[in-house]
């Protein structure tokens, strides 16, 4: 019994030793992962920020060319409704006569 009272915490002690250094180099991977994660995150970043100017060029372009279609296709309604309206109104004052 005596040597149970004696041997136990050594073992103990040794195994919290051990848990120690495993959480240490697990921690010090950890750390050194997230330096590599780090770097891949700012690597696509800069990619991303060198596509910017691209992409409000493509912006800028899409807008005007929308904007064109909408006085496009504006202008060509009004000229529709004024063809179809003044035969209208034309029947209308020939029916007042």
């Amino acid at each position: 019994m005596n040597f149970w009272l004696s041997f136990l915490p050594i073992i103990i002690y040794v195994l919290l030793i051990f848990l120690l250094i495993v959480s240490i180099i697990l921690g010090v991977k950890t750390i050194i992962t997230m330096n590599k994660v780090e770097k891949v995150v700012d690597n696509v970043n800069e990619k991303v920020e060198s596509l910017n100017s691209i992409f409000s060029i493509i912006d800028f372009a899409s807008d005007k060319i929308a904007s064109f279609t909408d006085k496009v296709v504006n202008v060509i309604t009004n000229i529709t409704n004024k063809l179809f309206f003044k035969n209208k109104e034309r029947k209308i004052d020939e029916d007042e006569k």
